[in-house]
């Protein structure tokens, strides 16, 4: 339960710091981050997997970077259901999810776990 709960502010202050640094993407707060994390975590883990079932023959067309799009489209989901999370198209939500990503990644390598996500 520690876990989940710290998975859940890292993931929240780091949907706060994708909001300063990508144009596009506005976050009013951390009650909207905290809100919004938990929905982009429950997105992930319900939405995402059918989404890369469905999209599996353009994923192996591209070579993968279809998935992409899939995480976009889990941060825009995640704007559409948060009340003050706003991502202004598909463009922006594509940067912001790798932009996202990255931050995770080094979160993970710097504490040696994994934050939610992207």
């Amino acid at each position: 339960m520690t876990l989940f709960i710290t998975q859940l502010f890292v993931t929240a202050a780091l949907l706060l710091i994708v909001a300063k640094l990508v144009k596009g993407i506005q976050v009013e707060g951390w009650g909207s981050a905290l809100l919004g994390a938990l929905v982009l975590g429950i997105a992930n883990a319900c939405v995402r997997p059918l989404m890369i079932i469905l999209t599996l023959p353009l994923t192996l067309l591209t070579l993968g970077l279809f998935l992409l799009v899939v995480n976009g489209l889990m941060l825009q989901l995640t704007a559409a259901l948060t009340p003050g999370i706003k991502v202004s198209g598909c463009g922006t939500a594509i940067i912001g999810s790798i932009v996202l990503s990255l931050f995770n990644l080094l979160i993970a390598f710097a504490f040696g776990f994994s934050t939610a996500i992207l």
